[in-house]
């Protein structure tokens, strides 16, 4: 017993027995049109595909949704395959030899693809595939970012990593794609987990030979050693103290920012402009630190009267003076 309709679909199918070839070929030709391509009969397919199962006038079963249906999942493998070889493509991008900072090749490559394919998805009734793809090519694209760690740079490496998560989390907060949402937030601490590095990293210069004493003498501290009593330790002996002291007076510690500032002005590209977060950022861990020094020698040196020669409120006007005469 036949249905209805299936004489109709063999006559439709004889009868346009070359459109489904024709689809394929025209898919073909769109993919060697635009490495994208693949994209906008995506969605077109899937648009009419969808609008077809819901119309009564033409069930499933019909000649043109089994055609547009065969062409719609050859159309999905190409996109996947598009997909594919641009993960591929980020991952293995590699980093300009004379690079001195900025954005690198994967993050634009990324917000390439993500700004055309929503555009292309702006009207689509249906963007599952799309999202899936956004999520696979942000994995490939922090993937990138993060093997810079063993990549051969001439340039600070938390510097670089930071300023990139820095502008994706900046992109993403712009495009409120709710599919990358978790991304969005991986990237704001993934920035803020390399500034610290950054930050701490290059704070070691500015009181290199302070940190370095007060780290033997939280150290004694840790071994068991009583706070009265550090300071009977050859090493770490009041004048000793003093020794250390004595080459960080107030000038010489501004004149070390100055220095400081400079570098990290030449290391950070202008685009992102995050030279005054970072410089901010310095300021409040140089202050942490400095109350940190000041409180050792209270607990370990104290009644000795040996106070550093700069004070929190100098350390503000450093960082002040310096930011306004830049």
């Amino acid at each position: 017993f036949l249905r209805p309709e299936e004489p109709t679909t063999r006559l439709l199918s004889e009868i346009f027995r070359y459109l489904e070839p024709e689809l394929r070929g025209f898919l073909g030709v769109c993919n060697k049109v635009h490495p994208f391509g693949c994209l906008q009969v995506l969605v077109t397919l899937s648009d009419s595909v969808f609008e077809m199962w819901g119309s009564s006038s033409a069930p499933p079963s019909s000649f043109l949704n089994a055609v547009l249906g065969n062409v719609l999942l050859l159309a999905k493998s190409s996109f996947n395959k598009c997909i594919g070889t641009l993960c591929k493509e980020i991952e293995e991008a590699k980093v300009p030899s004379k690079m001195k900072g900025g954005l690198l090749p994967s993050v634009s490559r990324f917000e390439e693809f993500v700004a055309f394919s929503e555009e292309v998805f702006r009207t689509a009734r249906r963007r599952g595939e799309l999202d899936k793809a956004h999520l696979r090519l942000a994995s490939s694209v922090f993937s990138s970012i993060s093997s810079l760690s063993s990549a051969n740079l001439k340039v600070n490496t938390d510097m670089v990593m930071m300023e990139n998560f820095h502008h994706i989390h900046c992109f993403l907060c712009q495009r409120k794609i709710h599919c990358l949402e978790d991304k969005k937030r991986e990237a704001k601490q993934r920035y803020s987990e390399h500034m610290e590095r950054y930050v701490i990293k290059h704070l070691g210069q500015p009181l290199e030979k302070l940190n370095h004493f007060f780290e033997g003498v939280k150290a004694r501290l840790a071994q068991g050693v009583k706070e009265e009593e550090v300071s009977f330790q050859l090493a770490y002996s009041k004048q000793e103290l003093r020794k250390v002291l004595e080459k960080y007076p107030g000038k010489e510690v501004r004149r070390a920012l100055e220095t400081l500032y400079r570098k990290i002005h030449k290391d950070l590209s202008p685009e992102e402009n995050l030279l005054p977060v970072v410089w901010h950022a310095m300021e409040q861990e140089l202050i942490h630190q400095y109350q940190e020094f000041e409180d050792l020698i209270q607990r370990c040196y104290a009644g000795s009267g040996i106070a550093m020669d700069f004070t929190v409120e100098d350390l503000l006007s450093y960082f002040n003076s310096i930011t306004l005469s830049n």
